[in-house]
């Protein structure tokens, strides 16, 4: 027992701790449950304020900037981004630790080893609390993405129905390697890995369009475009006894035996009574009269005059297919005597001199299905990711199925050998396939609806750079905010992985990038881009109204109303900026030089503005017109971070 759950207990008497014990039998439900009280509390949970500061040196691009990667704690920034972004992030993609024990998840400074007796209590604690920060920041159409291996995958889908109770879609299987790894005890290769994924309910992957190559319109039908369907149902007669029925086509008098092995999917007709079935609301009877069957070319339909010879034929298998079920009859009867099949099986086949003198067809008829009656002219994602390296016949079968749009991504291989070409090195162990993730954010996000994408566990900044990619193939509009922390340990406490490794991927993913190979120098043309680099700040509550600088409340502000961010001016008496939709005005201090410069400004007569001062009421009492808002900050900001004044 650790000394924090000895001290929290050693006041109490037995018959209160058989009450506790009792209360907490009562409460036990269906779930994840990890050991809380015995964590060593995480570093990052404070009741701080977190502020972020604009480092100009490691930006890349000109401002307004929309893009940002925020150096820091990804608690700490969640937090922080609960000010401005609370409920707008259309898409977050994360590529946790996962929990190995080899060196790969890094708590309160120290390496989790897998020794420790804590190790999967803390990564659930750990992941917890960011989780339900992200959840938050999700729009009514947002959807988050998580990988993860075999180590915590189960703990992790159990912890993500909690934290996002109803909200769960897929997970995704992908492929990430093409060799086998046999070092397991058990002599098992585990060549992939998953993507769980959970979203609100307004929110819909893209899809594919449909190929509609089989649509056309040979009869000159006004209804347009239609394919050919098969008309059956994947039941049996046994199953389906009321849709195995006789079709007539009148026009040339023929009549089309049913498949006992694959019966109609539309009913005769719709049966009147208490005991009506739940049927298509289409039958036979108004596809045929609405001329929705593809009859096919007929060749010469059999007759038979008497039932010997139709016996005969169906015996000597030179009647139409489908008459085979009177072979089965003798069979058939079996089982209904013993019990085994209902009655109405009998009933539903005709007596074999029902056929006599009619002319039978041989081809099947089929469904006339129009463009026009597509519910939707896309085809669904499925949850298989497809290994770009696989062998081209599986790759066509697979990219061709009409049913469903498989992603394509390469193997984690392809991830190192692009950061090993970006960076010089490959120092960072098996960053995720730029190809996956540009998948999933083309799946879930809009091109030009602006949408944001967060990352915070950024890595090598995977992220940022498919947001880039994609913009530059679709011409998006796509924003990303990455979050990288320095990754510094008592070990190596000057490691920056954020300075050091994604902002510098991201900056050669810019500006383009040259790789020294055996056949020369190759240049890599830069995508069209930017980012602004923030790093974050704790300021005690105590200390908040001295210790917060102007720039940090200029920086906060713009975020706050969606105006990327350009940098505080120091040398200004107001910091402004102006959009399509609105101005903001920040008043560092209210001086008459301030006061000048917001009446030039704002125009004459003045503009609508939302005007935000550490003391407002001087402001709204020399400036007077119901187009301003006046606002205080800090305490505005504070509101939006969730701190009660």
């Amino acid at each position: 027992m650790t000394n924090a759950l000895r001290d929290k207990y050693a006041g109490l008497n037995q018959e209160t701790l058989i009450q506790l014990l009792l209360k907490r039998d009562a409460e036990r439900k269906l779930g994840l449950v990890w050991e809380r009280d015995g964590l060593e509390p995480e570093l990052a949970v404070n009741e701080d304020f977190v502020a972020l500061t604009f480092q100009s040196g490691h930006s890349v691009g000109a401002g307004p900037h929309q893009n940002f990667l925020i150096e820091g704690d990804n608690y700490d920034v969640l937090r922080y981004l609960n000010i401005a972004f609370r409920g707008r992030v259309k898409c977050i993609y994360i590529d946790p630790p996962y929990n190995t024990g080899n060196r790969d998840f890094i708590y309160n400074d120290s390496f989790v080893d897998k020794e420790n007796r804590w190790r999967h209590s803390t990564w659930l604690e750990f992941m917890y609390r960011r989780l339900t920060l992200a959840r938050d920041l999700l729009a009514e159409d947002g959807v988050i993405f998580i990988s993860i291996g075999e180590d915590e995958h189960a703990r992790l889908e159990m912890l993500c129905d909690e934290v996002f109770p109803r909200m769960k879609v897929a997970n995704f299987v992908w492929r990430t390697r093409s060799g086998a790894n046999d070092e397991k005890d058990w002599f098992v290769s585990v060549d992939h890995e998953y993507v769980l994924c959970y979203a609100n309910l307004s929110f819909s992957f893209s899809g594919s369009k449909k190929a509609l190559a089989d649509y056309s319109n040979p009869d000159g039908d006004e209804r347009g475009e239609w394919a050919s369907k098969d008309l059956g149902s994947p039941k049996n007669i046994r199953q389906r006894p009321n849709t195995f029925y006789p079709i007539h086509r009148a026009e040339i008098d023929v009549w089309y035996a049913c498949d006992p092995d694959r019966v109609w999917a539309y009913a005769e007709k719709i049966e009147a009574g208490p005991r009506k079935q739940k049927l298509r609301s289409a039958t036979m009877q108004t596809l045929i009269a609405e001329n929705r069957i593809d009859w096919k070319d007929e060749p010469t339909p059999a007759q038979y005059t008497t039932e010997e010879a139709l016996w005969q034929a169906i015996q000597d298998g030179t009647a139409p297919p489908n008459l085979r079920v009177y072979k089965t009859l003798d069979a058939l009867r079996v089982e209904v005597e013993a019990g085994r099949t209902p009655q109405r099986v009998l009933d539903a086949i005709p007596p074999l001199s029902f056929w006599v003198g009619k002319q039978i067809g041989y081809t099947k008829p089929r469904l006339k299905r129009f463009a026009t009656d597509l519910r939707r002219s896309e085809k669904p994602v499925s949850t298989w990711i497809l290994p770009s390296a696989v062998k081209k016949a599986e790759a066509e079968q697979l990219e061709g199925r009409e049913d469903a749009q498989i992603m394509v991504t390469g193997y984690t291989s392809e991830g190192t050998a692009l950061v090993k070409q970006m960076l010089g090195h490959n120092n960072f162990p098996f960053p995720k396939p730029l190809s996956l993730i540009k998948s999933l954010i083309e799946q879930s996000t809009d091109a030009q609806g602006g949408d944001i994408v967060l990352d915070f566990f950024a890595g090598t900044g995977t992220t940022g750079q498919a947001v880039l990619a994609l913009n530059a193939e679709d011409d998006g509009d796509r924003r990303f905010i990455l979050v990288s922390s320095t990754e510094a340990t008592k070990d190596d406490p000057d490691a920056n992985i954020c300075r050091d490794v994604t902002a510098v991927r991201l900056a050669a993913a810019i500006k383009g990038y040259e790789v020294t190979t055996k056949r020369g120098i190759e240049k890599y043309v830069g995508l069209d881009g930017e980012f602004a680099y923030l790093s974050s700040q704790r300021i005690p509550l105590s200390e908040l109204h001295r210790a917060i600088r102007h720039d940090q409340i200029w920086l906060a502000l713009q975020q706050m109303h969606d105006l990327g961010i350009a940098p505080f001016d120091a040398e200004a008496p107001v910091q402004f900026v102006e959009s399509e939709r609105e101005r903001l005005v920040y008043v560092p201090a209210v001086t008459e030089e301030a006061l000048t410069a917001l009446r030039t400004q704002l125009g004459q007569p003045p503009l609508p503005a939302t005007i935000y001062a550490k003391t407002p009421a001087q402001l709204e009492s020399r400036l007077f017109g119901e187009q301003f808002t006046f606002l205080p900050v800090p305490e505005t900001i504070l509101e939006r971070f969730g701190v009660r004044l």
